[in-house]
């Protein structure tokens, strides 16, 4: 992420507020989406591909951090400490198969999975008919009043298909269940069309998000460097 690049907070509570009046700007069709499974089994998400995922969608909490930190895998540990303190744990599978000939097929779209994965990881497409990650999202909660949507991501080459907005549906409808209705994300300026189709828009009270910066890039890339 840029160092110029705006983060932005979102929430459901803006469904409850007057739309603008006028006709809203005709959205592309999105492409038709392979067979997927969804589950919101934590005990599902392996953290090493999980891991990958989240680089095959240059998705890194670094970048938030660090912005001039090169693109680089999130710490397992974390991550596992993440996903096991979640309050909503949404994954996406779909059969290697479909995930091969999605990016056109053949031995171009296998480049292209080398490309965005990098390093060295990989989503483990091994046999065909294996499950693989290719979707993920959670949430985190006070489990009384307010939740926060995290790491929405969707592999490169099965985006635009409604994957991600059945996670955030997903997400949403259990928070909802609950009794919980103050749900925010965290978004870029690129990725806030997407909430804003998930039904989030900007808060009523005018809130913003800041991030605590006092000696933080200095202590992150102190210990990434132990």
């Amino acid at each position: 992420m840029a160092a110029s690049t705006k983060v932005v907070r979102l929430t459901t509570l803006a469904l409850f507020s007057p739309s603008p009046s006028g006709p809203r700007p005709t959205k592309p069709r999105a492409r038709a989406t392979p067979p997927i499974s969804i589950s919101m089994d934590p005990a599902l998400v392996d953290p090493a591909h999980l891991q990958a995922l989240m680089l095959a969608c240059a998705h890194s909490c670094a970048l938030r951090l660090s912005p001039v930190a090169p693109a680089e895998p999130v710490d397992l540990g974390k991550l596992r400490t993440a996903l096991a303190h979640s309050f909503v744990v949404v994954s996406v599978f779909c059969g290697a198969r479909f995930l091969a000939g999605a990016g056109g097929g053949g031995e171009e779209g296998e480049g292209d999975e080398q490309r965005f994965l990098g390093l060295g990881l990989d989503l483990g497409l091994g046999r065909q008919g294996e499950r693989q990650l290719v979707g993920f999202g959670r949430a985190v909660s006070d489990v009384g009043l307010t939740a926060s949507i995290h790491d929405v991501v969707v592999h490169p080459s099965l985006q635009r298909r409604g994957i991600g907005r059945k996670i955030v549906d997903k997400i949403t409808r259990v928070l909802h269940s609950r009794g919980i209705y103050d749900i925010s994300a965290l978004c870029t300026e690129k990725e806030r069309p997407f909430f804003e189709d998930c039904g989030f828009g900007d808060d009523m009270m005018g809130s913003t998000t800041m991030l605590y910066t006092r000696n933080v890039q200095m202590l992150y890339t102190r210990n990434v460097h132990k």
